[in-house]
């Protein structure tokens, strides 16, 4: 069996359980302390919300959303090893708000849009499909209104080519990574 890691959620009704998660390519969770600082920036907007964390690999942004009280999470990896960890996890949380689609993000993306309050983007580094999947999110009906997005990238990326109904509300880095909350307007 291929290795696995652990990281802990760090609040909410699943405070301090643990999630198991692959050692695959490109899988790097968000560090705890991106996430503490994420979920403080959006702890108005998580409640009653309906996310949708794209590349989710080990789940640990929409997991954290439904500890938080999500009302719903869709969850959007390819990764088949990947998928069958977070399905584990949501067994074990009993994650009933939580939606699995093991697919490509950009086929998910194709297909017929719903509207969320609060985004997730992490995708792998080096790839260049952040700024790409921002436009899709914007141009394809994805989000609400005022809809929040998180978008994680190497923090050495600028992102120029952000849609221009988008305004940054936060930006930091830490380490190699760059995050950044932005809101539809």
């Amino acid at each position: 069996m291929a290795k696995t890691n652990k990281l802990r959620i760090i609040a909410g009704d699943w405070r301090s359980r643990q999630l198991v998660f692959a050692d695959a390519p490109g899988l790097r969770p968000t560090p705890a302390r991106v996430r503490e600082t994420l979920f403080n920036w959006l702890q108005a907007d998580v409640a009653s919300s309906q996310c949708l964390d794209l590349f989710a690999g080990s789940g640990a942004l929409g997991f954290e959303a439904a500890s938080r009280s999500a009302r719903s999470v869709v969850m959007v990896e390819n990764n088949a090893q990947a998928c069958r960890l977070i399905n584990d996890n949501k067994v074990k949380l009993s994650a009933e708000q939580v939606k699995l689609v093991q697919t490509d993000v950009f086929k998910f993306l194709a297909g017929d849009a719903m509207s969320f309050d609060v985004v997730f983007l992490d995708p792998p580094f080096s790839k260049g499909m952040a700024q790409q999947v921002c436009q899709w999110l914007e141009d394809k009906g994805w989000l609400n209104t005022e809809a929040k997005i998180y978008v994680e990238v190497e923090s050495k990326l600028v992102l120029d080519a952000i849609p221009e109904n988008w305004q940054c509300l936060k930006h930091k880095t830490a380490g190699e990574v760059g995050y950044y909350l932005f809101k539809r307007n």
